[in-house]
């Protein structure tokens, strides 16, 4: 195995855990160990992951000062790819990924003050420090996508290189599990639905009138993904809005005024225009959900046990059934085959299911089909009355041709990334202004490039 990491040190604070580390960091004589193009490396910074990494418990058979140097270095050179490729990222994502940190950081060290304290700064000053540190980060990751998003296997190759391989190198397979589902969503009546949009035309009047509609974000939206940011998404494509939500935002000019309604299978939505780049678009929104009576719960589950009557007496086929009847519109046109979005295949391993359904798979037989059951949507945030039929559990097994194509195709894909990579790192070296003190040339680097 190469000994190039695929993803870099990640910058933590070390002070959360150790004050004493900070202490000893501020007195060290900060020195320019190299300097990749433009871009110098600190021993600062050197010895600030380090130290990281020994708080990780990190392993390395090897000096590992000179390896978080090698991959700094790295980092540099994508860094000036990137300005040279006019690479970006969003500053929204950025700043939410900084107050994702600055939470948790937070939370581990027990207060807002407690955190100021150890660190003897500002949280306004930590934000800013960690800006840079994530912005870098993220273009690193955007750049190397960048380099190797051509990489591509044959069949023809994929075959070659499972003859290739060593037995003893292919993984071992967890036990996976396929299976169908059938979802029955209560249905909504219009007085619910009536109630939903007054509520929404009510947030509209106050925020007419003078209210901050992310405070309203906060206090009702029922979207768990957005709601504690006032209800912001991020600079968002418009492919990965749903067509109804994107139509209107797309469509919004005015910051200061409110949305239509928009209803989509999530629920109900108002908007409020952020920011607006190219096809990209940030807007604040407020989700509400239509709940469904107790009559309708129950109407929903004697259809669900109807259903399995039917198919168990073979009236009517899973797939059928499915088809005619699923709320899952992602599984209902396969016949409720449950399809991994990882993988793209039908199989999944039993921690990639979601716990509810996990449960039953794991204590049913293949062909067997569950009784209904009540479960929460995880996409949608919906009470669904489930049914589920294992249709195949594969045991715990080499990788093979047969059970785990997919598996040996993204190996290949991986190994030819790193290739790609690795090809990228000595051409550019070739191109780039290095120079490295005197010191830390002995250094057994990986990549021969840095010393000139």
């Amino acid at each position: 195995m190469s000994k190039i990491r695929n993803r870099f040190y990640k910058f933590l604070f070390i002070a959360l855990f150790s004050p004493a580390v900070v202490t000893g960091q501020s007195n060290v004589i900060d020195e320019v160990i190299a300097v990749i193009g433009d871009e110098p490396v600190l021993k600062s910074d050197i010895e600030f992951q380090y130290q990281q990494a020994l708080m990780e418990g990190a392993e390395f058979a090897g000096d590992m000062r000179c390896h978080i140097l090698e991959q700094m270095m790295i980092q540099n050179l994508l860094l000036e790819q990137a300005k040279i490729d006019s690479i970006e990222v969003s500053e929204n994502q950025v700043l939410m990924t900084v107050d994702r940190q600055i939470n948790n950081f937070i939370n581990r060290a027990g207060s807002r003050e407690k955190l100021e304290e150890w660190l003897n700064k500002s949280i306004l000053q930590i934000k800013e420090e960690q800006r840079e540190l994530v912005r870098n980060q993220m273009l690193t990751q955007q750049m190397r996508q960048e380099i190797t998003k051509d990489v591509n296997v044959t069949p023809l190759e994929i075959r070659r290189f499972f003859r290739e391989t060593p037995e003893d190198s292919l993984p071992k397979m967890p036990a996976q599990y396929e299976y169908q589902k059938i979802a029955i969503t209560p249905e909504i009546s219009q007085e619910e639905i009536e109630r939903v949009k007054a509520r929404l035309r009510d947030f509209q009047r106050q925020v007419r009138e003078g209210r901050d509609f992310a405070t309203l974000a906060v206090l009702y939206s029922e979207d768990p993904n957005s709601a504690a940011r006032g209800g912001e998404l991020g600079l968002t494509p418009r492919a990965s809005l749903v067509p109804e939500f994107a139509q209107v935002a797309f469509n919004l000019r005015d910051k200061n005024k409110v949305s239509k309604i928009v209803e989509t299978e999530f629920g109900f939505h108002i908007m409020q225009l952020i920011e607006r780049q190219g096809d990209r678009i940030n807007v604040r929104h407020i989700l509400l959900k239509p709940k469904p009576s107790r009559e309708a719960i129950e109407e929903a589950r004697e259809m669900a046990d109807s259903l399995v009557s039917l198919i168990r007496k073979d009236s009517i086929s899973f797939e059928e059934a499915a088809l005619r009847y699923s709320s899952d519109k992602d599984s209902r046109a396969n016949g409720g085959y449950v399809i991994n979005p990882r993988t793209q295949s039908t199989k999944f391993e039993l921690q990639e299911i979601q716990p509810d359904i996990a449960q039953k798979l794991e204590k049913m037989e293949e062909g067997e089909i569950s009784a209904p059951f009540l479960m929460k949507d995880q996409r949608l945030g919906v009470d669904q009355f489930t049914i589920v039929k294992l249709t195949k559990k594969t045991p715990p097994h080499t990788a093979n041709m047969v059970d785990d194509y997919q598996t040996i195709k993204r190996m290949l894909e991986n190994k030819k990334s790193e290739e790609t990579f690795r090809d990228w790192i000595r051409k550019k070296q070739r191109e780039t202004y290095i120079t490295i003190k005197d010191e830390w040339k002995e250094c057994g680097f990986e990549f021969k490039g840095w010393i000139k």
